[in-house]
């Protein structure tokens, strides 16, 4: 059985090189909502965990969707956090999408080392769009 926890989503304003830490964007949370006009930011339109556990083995993965909204192929890179309800950081690391069209959009997921999905927080620390050659 797959249950997809969303994570609540609390978006700022950022230019490029915006360190400041944000919540993810799930997929039931239009990105933008709180946030006004298009950053690059905009592009990553879901990031969430996918508890996949069954018969009591943890499996839970990370899955996102990039859809790219310039005019130029980009790459992508973010850095994120997850945080426990307590505030504990449990896990965190980079992802990385390359050579992503102009109007495409790119999923992808990664595996964590998280024992539990309940409480837990995504939040993006960094996130990067280049021009991809």
């Amino acid at each position: 059985m797959v249950v997809a926890i969303g994570v609540a989503v609390a978006v700022v304003a950022g230019n490029d090189g915006d360190d400041s830490t944000t919540s993810a964007p799930t997929a039931t949370t239009p990105q933008g909502e709180t946030r006004k006009g298009k950053s690059e930011r905009d592009d990553l339109t879901s990031f969430q965990v996918d508890d996949r556990s069954q018969a009591g083995i943890n499996d839970i993965w990370l899955t996102w969707t990039i859809r790219n909204n310039s005019s130029e192929k980009s790459d992508y890179s973010w850095e994120w956090e997850a945080v426990g309800s307590d505030g504990t950081r449990l896990d965190n690391g980079t992802e990385i999408e390359t050579a992503v069209q102009p109007g495409q959009t790119a999923k992808g997921e990664t595996f964590t080392t998280l024992k539990t999905a309940q409480g837990v927080k995504l939040n993006i620390t960094d996130f990067e769009r280049t021009a991809s050659y």
